[in-house]
């Protein structure tokens, strides 16, 4: 059986949420999409793809093909606004069927397994993830770094031959959970601080996913924040 919990959260610096979320419990998808691009654009693309992708799993495609169909509905949709403007949004999404969970994502929003411990199975498509591969910067020096809010990988934005649908699958036995979130979450808490509420099991998955929003506007709130979590019971 599947439990899960989800919310979204504005913020306390920005004026409107450019992040958007699905949560179908009966299809077995749920996604998180954080929208770049201005106002009225980022949560245009950023809904764009959750519709997108909705639709494709619904007709029995696969997350990647999903993804990559939301792509291109949003770059259509550009090239249609008056003037052309660009828009992007990252997605993190993830499946479940049985006992069994595929992952796919795009940017920087990310996908955790909590086993007892947390684990980020996702990889930041980031600029600053390229700086750590490279080791020219620690993971602690990223939290801090001032290009820690560049993607290198988005829909709508990287050219299409070039995108990047990155994607695991694993078991999700009795006990684990799927983390969902966006950057607004991981910029202010630190993974220690996601763990120790997922692993209290006195706590139903909607009320893990408020004290993570929580513990995201105590620390500052600077961005949306977007949050899914999948219990497997």
């Amino acid at each position: 059986m599947i439990e899960f919990g989800h919310g979204s959260h504005v913020g306390l610096r920005r004026d409107h949420n450019e992040d958007t979320y699905l949560a179908d419990a009966d299809l077995g998808l749920w996604l998180v999409a954080d929208g770049m691009g201005g106002h009225e654009h980022g949560e245009v693309a950023s809904a764009l793809a959750r519709d997108a992708i909705l639709s494709e799993v619904a007709a029995g495609r696969s997350l990647t093909e999903a993804i990559r169909k939301a792509d291109e509905v949003i770059i259509r949709h550009s090239r249609g606004r008056s003037g052309g403007l660009p828009m992007g949004t990252t997605v993190a999404a993830a499946r479940v069927r049985d006992d069994q969970f595929e992952a796919a994502w795009v940017g920087d929003s990310r996908v955790y397994l909590w086993n007892g411990t947390l684990k980020q199975i996702s990889q930041d498509h980031s600029y600053v993830r390229e700086l750590i591969e490279q080791g020219a910067i620690s993971p602690e020096q990223a939290r801090t770094h001032p290009h820690r809010n560049v993607v290198t990988q988005a829909l709508g934005v990287t050219d299409p031959e070039h995108l990047r649908v990155e994607t695991v699958r694993g078991e999700l036995k009795p006990g684990m959970q799927l983390l969902l979130c966006s950057d607004g979450l991981t910029e202010e808490v630190d993974d220690l601080t996601i763990e120790r509420i997922l692993a209290r099991t006195d706590l139903s998955p909607q009320e893990c996913v408020d004290h993570l929003l929580v513990a995201a506007l105590d620390a500052g709130g600077s961005d949306n924040i977007t949050v899914i979590l999948i219990r497997r019971r």
